[in-house]
């Protein structure tokens, strides 16, 4: 397995070599907020035969490339495709979002398999293939999973809850039951990751949603650690592999997620204090983000002088705009446009 040696400024960025005008991508860039996404969605069915149907998944992702010749697409799918490609029941429900079968006691953990059938994920390496033919050579694909912890917490309460206390809990009172859902994410993600790589992507994103929920001591044994692992295990067969990491809400514990875990990039969110991120996290990695998703939705004048704080902020060194999360479903289609602008208009 190779990974060719490319150009695109996106990959550049996470090769250690600044871009003049940072690249531009959005996470959640192929969602409702397009009409052309809600009318594949509608013919697809449940979310996860949209995620499961090379042809709409495949489409969906290019979409957003359409419209706003962003600098990277990144694959449509889940991060609970994992638990699905271990056995477990997941469904989506409209307005709820997921539901598993819960993994709540030590029992319950022990039916748990400890590999993935990863033929179930083979319409995601699918679609992976028919945008790799499709795109732009400009332009990079990215491939992702959801961190262990996040998936964790999912599979644990059988759905996302404020504060994951389900997680939280087990992790506290049955820590070795805790540890065998994290092993089983941990190996089967790097196997799911290896494939996409081998399907053509050419980063991959490792999504922990939930880790600012975890206090000091478990940050690092329930988030830094199992991501440390799957970087490793991923490079073990590709060193080349280009990683970005996203502890969501982190703060001041970045600095050590990013010296343990050996990610090439941190995604930040938009609460992250600029002067810690520019002295102890962009001097050794890049760094992407941090626009808040609700300035996108305002507009007008808030909107572009977010943006500039933001490039004033990061754009002095390796940096890659993004949202500080996912872009919201009623966000205006003319302010993602604004944004791309006043992006593409800056100079160093």
């Amino acid at each position: 397995m190779t990974v060719i040696p490319t150009t695109k400024p996106f990959v550049e960025v996470l090769s250690g070599r600044r871009q003049p005008v940072p690249p531009i991508w959005m996470m959640r860039q192929a969602g409702r907020y397009l009409p052309e996404y809600r009318e594949v969605r509608a013919k697809a069915g449940g979310f996860l035969d949209l995620c499961f149907n090379p042809e709409f998944a495949s489409e969906v992702t290019l979409q957003p490339i359409r419209r706003f010749n962003f600098d990277a697409a990144i694959i449509f799918s889940d991060i609970l495709v994992i638990p699905y490609a271990l056995g477990r029941t997941v469904r989506f429900e409209a307005g709820e979002g997921p539901r598993l079968d819960p993994l709540d006691t030590p029992d319950k953990v022990g039916t748990l398999s400890s590999s993935a059938d990863l033929g179930k994920l083979e319409p995601v390496f699918e679609a992976l293939r028919r945008v790799r033919r499709e795109l732009d050579p400009n332009i990079a694909l990215i491939g992702f999973c959801g961190a262990p912890w996040t998936v964790a917490t999912y599979m644990v309460a059988g759905q996302g809850t404020a504060d994951q206390a389900p997680a939280r809990m087990m992790a506290y009172r049955h820590p070795e039951a805790f540890a065998k859902i994290i092993d089983a994410i941990v190996d089967n993600s790097i196997r799911y990751l290896l494939g996409q790589l081998d399907a053509g992507a050419d980063v991959l994103q490792i999504f922990d949603t939930w880790a600012g929920v975890l206090p000091p001591r478990e940050f690092q044994s329930w988030s830094v650690e199992p991501t440390r692992r799957i970087v490793e295990g991923v490079r073990k067969q590709v060193p080349s592999a280009k990683i970005i990491g996203f502890p969501r809400g982190a703060g001041a514990l970045l600095p050590g997620y990013v010296r343990t875990t050996g990610v090439d990039a941190v995604s930040i969110d938009w609460t992250a204090a600029p002067s810690l991120i520019r002295e102890d996290v962009q001097n050794h990695v890049a760094v992407q983000g941090n626009l808040d998703p609700l300035v996108l939705i305002a507009g007008g004048a808030a909107l572009d002088r977010a943006i500039d704080d933001v490039l004033a902020n990061f754009a002095g060194g390796r940096f890659i705009f993004n949202l500080g999360h996912g872009i919201q479903p009623e966000t205006p289609i003319a302010h993602v446009e604004q944004m791309v602008r006043r992006v593409r208009a800056y100079r160093a």
